[in-house]
């Protein structure tokens, strides 16, 4: 089960889905359908059959953000010490020996964007460098470019 932490933007990001999902989108898909519907011979009715699908999906996601809101702990405030790494820090790293740098923020299962560097905090790379502080040294696990090198903490900042 994945930890049920959230920082305040992105805990307002899921209630905004769930609004627009319940409010604009599902009211969409279910006119829809009910437009398809109303053509007669629902069988090979194409757009019945995608919408109905549709409309599935939405509900799923639906029930999924009305069970997991309620159960998230949101963070809203940087940790007393903020010279390590702990929930929501940005860090980051250079790895001299390749000449690369990256920068990483930890967040939460509901959170992460690969395309920014947010990864979860229960990734196995979040657990190696949970507690770290600038000028140490972590071997990343395996998996990318980052993986068994030596990288040094540069810096550690929280929003």
């Amino acid at each position: 089960m994945s930890t049920p932490i959230i920082t305040q933007p992105g805990f307002r990001m899921l209630e905004g889905e769930l609004d627009r999902l319940w409010r604009v989108e599902r009211r969409e898909v279910v006119q829809a359908v009910s437009e398809a519907a109303a053509l007669g011979d629902r069988s090979e009715n194409a757009e019945y059959i995608y919408g109905k699908k549709r409309l599935r999906e939405i509900d799923r996601r639906i029930r999924y953000l009305q069970k997991r809101l309620p159960n998230l702990k949101v963070v809203s405030r940087p940790p007393d010490d903020t010279d390590k790494v702990y929930f929501a820090a940005f860090v980051a790293m250079e790895c001299e020996a390749q000449e690369l740098d990256s920068t990483l923020r930890l967040v939460g299962p509901d959170e992460i964007d690969p395309s920014r560097g947010w990864i979860s905090i229960d990734s196995p790379v979040a657990r190696k460098l949970m507690g770290r502080r600038p000028g140490d040294t972590v071997h990343l696990p395996a998996g990318d470019e980052r993986g068994h090198l030596p990288w040094e903490i540069v810096d550690i900042r929280y929003e």
